[in-house]
């Protein structure tokens, strides 16, 4: 099954632990303090991968959180970065928060965007000594990772699309021109989902050609199986327009999808046009189309039964479709690697210091319930000493 959305929950992972420690050697008396720091949480990156073609490797997972880094030791010995997660993603997939905001847009293979960064690392007690305070027993903890909900969106990025109302023959034309084997019946609604097909050309070019699901009136607000896949006409340089060549009232039935297509926006009711008189095998006399539009390139009459006029619409594809997409100049002002800083859901208003009895709460000390969430997760034990706000407290 085709999936072109996904939800899913990403956190950076936190930074480690910064190191209390001193050094202890022999024939060294009274060696200072030498913890290190820890390192970086990992960031979840995002990234385009022209491979995939939807998001079903996302279906099942609700939850991506990216590892630690490691804690501080002794000898001034630094913890390692955690470990970055990699989203992979097909090109033409929008990143939205949960609030409906892009993010970024990712329509270049390889485009990257740092969803949730990693929390920094607490700096060992080294980093605390001064010439008044010469054995700092105290060390910060790592900072948790941002942490966001995303939205992702599959918006597919091909050359043209075939539009039309049901049964008006686009799965069995893309069939007949590219190496696509959608799903062919004589019955509306066959087609549930896109279907992406490569059609070969001269000089070894390839255009890239998909199959929309049937549209019916009032699929912009919402009726029938298109209104999922309207977005996917977005990023089509052309627009293939089949109509059934053998239902009356020709005209009509192209304006009813030119008023769909109006109504949802995006362009595409200004988008160049290439209509397609379908199986005019069941006709005695030649269709006719009376319209007179400045966006209808060409109109061509095909039979996929008998295979009339199907290579004259490979030649019209090559010749209409630019062998450039007009988008590549703005997307390659793009760069490569975007960011993304996220809301943070536990700002650092409050620092927590590893001291040789236990914390220290530093800045504003939270609720009591999130104080003691915060004290779990940097690993507090039974026993040790808490001290918040000039007073002292022990962990029970």
């Amino acid at each position: 099954m085709f999936h072109d959305r996904a939800e899913i929950h990403v956190e950076g992972g936190r930074g480690g632990d910064g190191g209390l420690s001193f050094r202890r050697e022999k024939y060294v008396p009274r060696g200072g303090p030498d913890g290190g720091d820890g390192g970086r949480g990992g960031d979840v990156v995002v990234a385009a991968d022209p491979a995939l073609r939807d998001l079903s490797a996302l279906r099942r997972v609700r939850k991506l959180q990216a590892k630690r880094g490691g804690n501080g030791r002794g000898s001034r010995k630094h913890g390692a970065d955690g470990e970055t997660i990699e989203v992979r993603v097909p090109v033409g997939t929008q990143v939205l928060d949960d609030q409906g905001a892009l993010l970024a847009d990712l329509t270049a293979p390889e485009a990257r965007v740092v969803a949730a960064r990693g929390g920094s690392g607490g700096r060992g007690n080294a980093r605390f000594a001064t010439p008044t305070r010469q054995t700092p027993r105290f060390a910060e903890t790592g900072l948790p990772g941002e942490e966001t909900d995303l939205v992702l969106r599959l918006k597919l990025v091909v050359d043209a699309a075939l539009a039309g109302l049901p049964n008006a023959g686009k799965s069995s034309l893309l069939r007949r021109i590219s190496n696509a084997k959608p799903k062919v019946a004589d019955y509306p609604f066959t087609t549930i989902e896109p279907v992406l097909g490569t059609v070969d050309g001269p000089d070894l070019r390839q255009l890239t050609v998909a199959d929309v699901p049937g549209l019916i009136e009032g699929a912009a607000e919402g009726a029938g199986l298109g209104h999922e896949f309207l977005a996917h006409l977005e990023r089509a340089s052309l627009l293939v327009h089949v109509l059934d060549a053998s239902e009356e009232n020709l005209e009509e039935r192209f304006h009813t999808i030119d008023r769909e297509l109006a109504a949802y926006g995006a362009g595409l009711d200004e988008r160049t046009q290439l209509v397609v008189l379908n199986k005019v095998d069941l006709l005695d006399r030649p269709p006719t189309l009376d319209l007179r539009d400045d966006r209808i390139a060409r109109v061509l009459v095909t039979s996929c039964a008998t295979g009339e006029g199907v290579d004259e619409l490979k030649r019209a594809l090559f010749e209409l479709c630019p062998v450039h997409r007009p988008a590549a100049a703005e997307e390659d002002s793009l760069p490569e690697f975007l960011e993304y800083r996220p809301r943070a859901r536990r700002g650092p208003r409050f620092r927590i210091l590893r001291t040789d009895r236990g914390y220290r709460v530093v800045g504003t000390p939270p609720p009591p319930e999130e104080l003691e969430e915060a004290l779990r997760r940097v690993g507090i034990k039974r026993g040790a000493a808490v001290e918040v706000g000039g007073e002292e407290l022990e962990w029970q």
